[in-house]
């Protein structure tokens, strides 16, 4: 689904309601190509935005004000809950299983057409600041054969959890040299970098600020928030998914509720630059998370399971053509997320994109949207499976684990759950009898789906251990 070359861009603004258009101090010029500034929140779970009525603690006022004015998607998925994967696919619109990248430690492939690659052959520079993750082992500067066509300012780490802490640390830039932070804390520290362009920018641009909060950091095992927001959440609201099960939650909660409260600040002082500058006339914004939290309750990691803790994301965009005031409530996958801002700047996506542009929901036009969300998962286990509004559906290779090849001899069903009786995830129905006809029908919608995505035609096994 996406518009006819051309017409993407002015038939967006004449979607736009005239007391949104009128909200800036003069509305965009629909001839000219808007900048596109993509926010990325490492590990953030979809629902912290308050906006979504599922989380009570008023954490995002910044963002539900972005959300108030733009779009919001209610259910926006990982395609892959990892790090690099979930990567690859936002700036290639592919599947891991399709662009390489299937667990991290994988570099995405020279020469693969991505966000930047297509939008700087069409005058656009490409820009980028934080963690990349895409550079295969490397953990700090990356050669620009390695930054997926980011070949203009390069100002970052490929694995920032390594080469930084919450207040001292390093980015690289186009030389690869080092550029050391220290006392600053590091989300301000990379939004200094990121307000620094904004202030010098050159349009149209492409600028990704991929920040590291709200992940943990990893030799410590913390969630770190700045000192100003340490104990600010005592007592915080637990996640129903969270409660009955045991994990680090109680110990990680409050302080990963105030890495969230942060990132909300720092997309708050990004939206005054862009108003201060005059740039949100001309500027697509977008926030974004590569995988969400499930705090070691679903298996010994913080992600990579089918559960929504793991794969619900925050997807919020507002800027010329999306200041409309509404919700999405269709499923949308990364994979969506690049051939809908080639759309939204009137470029054609390239040959090999799986995605499909989301636009035309924003006109709710919903005839022939795919109301689903295929997924893969890797290192800690190596599956695949389907997201519906209704049903979780996912496989795996029996008893095997670790760093796992991207494809499998075989799959076993092992988990189901119906998402409108059990939002929360707890109760597992695979192999239950009464579900024998469900799983019938989501096995045959998951083998084509494993086919269009990697042209894979591994077998997939009903549930090992039945229930009547």
């Amino acid at each position: 689904m996406s518009f006819s070359s051309g017409s993407t861009r002015r038939a967006l603004l004449a979607g736009m309601p005239a007391a949104l258009t009128a909200a800036s101090s003069s509305a965009p010029d629909a001839t000219r190509k808007p900048n596109i500034l993509l926010l990325i929140s490492d590990q953030f779970r979809g629902d912290c935005l308050g906006c979504l009525g599922l989380n009570p603690m008023g954490l995002t006022p910044n963002l539900d004000g972005m959300a108030s004015r733009g779009v919001v998607f209610r259910s926006a998925f990982a395609n892959q809950p990892v790090c690099a994967p979930a990567r690859g696919s936002i700036f290639t619109g592919q599947y891991p299983a399709r662009h390489g990248v299937v667990r991290n430690g994988v570099a995405l492939p020279a020469g693969t057409p991505t966000l930047a690659t297509t939008l700087r052959a069409s005058g656009y520079s490409a820009n980028y600041i934080g963690k990349w993750h895409l550079a295969g082992n490397g953990r700090g500067a990356t050669p620009p054969a390695g930054r997926g066509g980011f070949l203009d300012l390069w100002e970052a780490s490929n694995e920032l959890e390594w080469t930084s802490h919450a207040y001292e640390g390093d980015l690289y830039d186009n030389s690869g040299q080092p550029i050391h932070f220290a006392n600053r804390y590091r989300a301000d520290f990379l939004t200094d970098r990121v307000e620094r362009f904004l202030r010098g920018a050159r349009e149209p641009f492409l600028l990704v600020a991929s920040y590291l909060e709200v992940h943990h950091q990893n030799d410590s095992d913390t969630f770190d928030p700045p000192r100003e927001f340490k104990n600010r959440y005592p007592n915080p609201f637990v996640p129903q998914d969270l409660r009955p099960l045991p994990g680090t939650w109680p110990s990680q909660l409050a302080d990963y509720f105030a890495c969230v409260a942060k990132m909300d600040e720092v997309v708050g002082r990004i939206r005054g630059v862009l108003a201060d500058t005059g740039l949100d006339r001309d500027t697509i914004l977008v926030f974004v998370s590569d995988h969400g939290c499930h705090f070691k309750t679903r298996n010994t990691e913080y992600k990579r399971s089918p559960h929504d803790s793991s794969l619900h994301i925050p997807l919020v965009m507002e800027g010329p053509g999306f200041n409309r005031g509404i919700e999405i409530p269709e499923l949308v996958g990364q994979v969506d997320l690049m051939p809908a801002l080639l759309a939204a700047c009137d470029v054609p996506a390239p040959a090999g994109v799986q995605g499909h542009s989301f636009l035309p929901l924003l006109d709710r036009q919903t005839k022939d949207w795919r109301d689903e969300v295929y997924f893969e998962l890797s290192e800690f286990m190596l599956g695949r499976g389907l997201r519906t509004p209704q049903y979780t559906y996912a496989v795996a290779v029996p008893r095997l684990g670790g760093q796992l090849p991207g494809h499998a001899e075989r799959y076993v069903e092992y988990m189901l759950y119906d998402n409108f009786a059990d939002p929360w995830q707890h109760v597992n129905l695979a192999g239950r009898a009464p579900y024998a006809k469900i799983t019938d029908e989501l096995r045959a919608r998951l083998i084509a789906r494993m086919r269009d995505a990697a042209s894979e035609t591994t077998p997939i096994e009903p549930c090992w251990f039945p229930y009547p």
